[in-house]
Formats: C-alpha cells, sequence, structure tokens
C-alpha cells in the first residue's frame, strides 16, 4: 500500500510549523542578533536592517511565546527591557550559524546549478542593474 499526500504524519506538521516561525526573514536575524548577547528593542530595531518597529514588535512576542526569546524588564525609571536567546534560543542559533556556513561553502555551486538549469531552460541570465 502506497503512502497517500493526505496520509502527512504528524512529524511533519510539526516541523512545517516549526519552521515557519524559525525560519522567516525577521527570526533569523533577530535570533542571531541576540547571539551577540542580550539586546534592547531599539538597539535591535537599528541593527536589524529594513524591519518595521511593528514587525519587530511581532517577531519579539512570537520568539518569546515559542520560547526562543525572553523579555526582562529592569525596574528603572524608565523601564529598561532588554530580550535575550533562552536555552532553546541558544540551540537554535546553532543550528543557524550551522545552515548560514553550509549556505557560505556552497553558495558557487548554487548559483552554478542555476547557471546550467536557465541555459537549458532558455532563460536568460540575470544581471545585475547596477
Amino acid at each position: 500500500m502506497s503512502p497517500s499526500h493526505t496520509d502527512v504524519p504528524a512529524n511533519c506538521l510539526t516541523v512545517t510549523e516549526v519552521l515557519s516561525r524559525v525560519g522567516d526573514k525577521w527570526s533569523v536575524q533577530v535570533v542571531v542578533q541576540l547571539g551577540d548577547g542580550p539586546k534592547r528593542f531599539n538597539e535591535l530595531r537599528r541593527i536589524v536592517s529594513g524591519i518595521s518597529q511593528r514587525m519587530l514588535t511581532l517577531t519579539l512576542r512570537g520568539l518569546e511565546r515559542d520560547g526562543l526569546v525572553t523579555r526582562t524588564i529592569y525596574p528603572t525609571i524608565p523601564p529598561r527591557v532588554e530580550y535575550h536567546l533562552t536555552g532553546l534560543g541558544c540551540s537554535l542559533l546553532k543550528t543557524v550559524r550551522a545552515l548560514g556556513a553550509w549556505a557560505i561553502e556552497n553558495r558557487d555551486e548554487i548559483l552554478e546549478a542555476r547557471r546550467r538549469f536557465d541555459e537549458a531552460a532558455g532563460v536568460e541570465p540575470e544581471t545585475d542593474a547596477a
């Protein structure tokens, strides 16, 4: 009996759910930045290029909800809030760094494969507009 596309194991759904959280553009960048140590909101906003205040807020809430980031409020006037990676977040950071290293190591091979594919498909090569 062959498996059907409707017989998706629960583990696949779990992986998909987790990857949708940790694999999005902003979450990865925030996790990498917090890997260098705790950061305040505005500091993160400055160093994560292109992120809006609203998107950073949503990203931090999602990461906190998933147990990857913790938010610490210090009782000063005005209150100081810092974001830190949790142990779970640090374990994700190791995986993200490994994936980043893999991407850098294999970039030329991937670009060459794209070139061969596009050439075989008759697609014009991409050119830089610069």
